[in-house]
């Protein structure tokens, strides 16, 4: 299977069937966010560790386009075993990367998103 093809059965497959979806109880903390300019919207619920610092669980949930859906579900397979401190340094380079195609502007806030809800989330946390 070429390359591009391939990533695009990866991104169905986690759009159709979501990794991580649901709610998390109990949680450490949860955060949702938007993309204004589609309406897309997740919702990520993190349980951290006893160290306070290193994820233990993650789910989510939400509604949007097949990209921010598989960038969620993608995203939400990676965090158990990072650190906060490691959330916080992701970039939207890093959330592309997981997608593994080229996107067209106007669909890179979609694929960023869920990278963006969790690092609201975290800085919330880190707030309160």
């Amino acid at each position: 299977m070429q390359g591009s093809k391939m990533y695009q059965e990866v991104i169905l497959d986690h759009y159709r069937n979501p990794r991580r979806w649901g709610r998390l109880s109990p949680v450490t903390f949860s955060h949702t966010g938007e993309n204004a300019s589609c309406g897309d919207e997740l919702t990520f619920d993190l349980r951290l560790a006893g160290d306070g610092e290193t994820i233990e669980e993650v789910a989510f949930t939400g509604e949007g386009c097949a990209i921010s859906i598989a960038s969620a579900s993608l995203l939400a397979e990676e965090l158990p075993g990072m650190t906060l401190s490691e959330v916080r340094d992701l970039d939207r380079e890093d959330a592309l990367e997981l997608l593994g195609i080229e996107l067209t502007p106007m669909r890179v806030p979609c694929a960023v998103l869920a990278e963006k809800v969790v690092q609201d989330g975290v800085e919330s946390y880190d707030d309160g």
